[in-house]
């Protein structure tokens, strides 16, 4: 596709952001099966419902320039989320484990919440005020679920440098 126009661009973005999404409705629920803390897996399992509305929202914008969401593989959230499924591989303490998915997620979360500024800008400089409402609250719930995990990495990680410090009795 030529990006002919800063609409095609915000189009092209939106279409990135709509298959990252559909990624992260495959990851999230092994990240919530793969963590041992069960606030951290509450917390996936939450961001999985909402990732769902952000598809939705997502869609509803499609439907609204009479446009489909389809055609472009976001290699950003591929990559992200293949790095998500090495850190489930390893062999780790629970704690540590935790550890590494929330860095994991918190990278997922940063690469949300750039794409979604992006085309809120865009959507903002073009004149689609519903798109922005749209776009802004999806932007501030991914800042409210890097938060959260913010939050949780206090707890996990006291708890793996507990686990270290046991380790090393």
């Amino acid at each position: 596709m030529k990006l002919a126009s800063l609409e095609d661009l915000y189009v092209d973005e939106l279409k990135d952001l709509y298959n990252a999404e559909k990624q992260l409705l495959k990851a999230l629920p092994k990240m919530a099966k793969a963590s041992s803390s069960g606030e951290l897996r509450t917390a996936f399992r939450e961001h999985l419902e909402q990732t769902k509305e952000h598809v939705t929202r997502l869609e509803q914008i499609f439907e609204q320039m009479g446009s489909s969401g389809r055609g472009k593989k976001c290699k950003g959230m591929e990559g992200l989320i293949e790095e998500g499924q090495e850190m489930m591989a390893e062999d780790a303490e629970p704690a540590v484990k935790d550890a590494a998915l929330i860095s994991a997620a918190q990278r997922v979360e940063h690469y949300e919440m750039a794409g979604y500024g992006c085309v809120r800008a865009y959507a903002e400089t073009l004149g689609f005020d519903d798109a922005v409402e749209l776009l802004q609250q999806t932007l501030d719930e991914e800042n409210q679920a890097n938060e959260k995990l913010t939050e949780i990495a206090e707890t996990v990680n006291e708890e793996a440098a507990e686990e270290e410090t046991a380790a090393a009795r």
